[in-house]
């Protein structure tokens, strides 16, 4: 329960978005360790898949365009411009 905190605490205090995604991932982990503890593996294979598979991903993605920076996202953005 401890390491939840810590982990959820770090996640949103980080100033790195970086390591604030890593740290959200391994807290979805860390939930879904918890959730085939208590005996729910239909659970933890969610909270793998999605709380830390899938949205740890798109976080990532979105992490990986925003340091592109602007102008440099495709042709959708330079029509929003016009």
């Amino acid at each position: 329960m401890v390491t939840l905190w810590v982990l959820a605490v770090g996640a949103i205090s980080q100033a790195g978005l970086f390591k604030s995604v890593v740290l959200f991932v391994t807290m979805g982990v860390v939930v879904a360790v918890a959730w085939a503890r208590l005996g729910a593996a239909d659970l933890a294979m969610v909270e793998v898949a999605v709380g830390a598979g899938i949205t740890g991903a798109l976080f990532l993605n979105t992490l990986g365009h925003l340091e592109q920076g602007p102008g440099k996202g495709g042709q959708g953005e330079d029509k929003a411009r016009l």
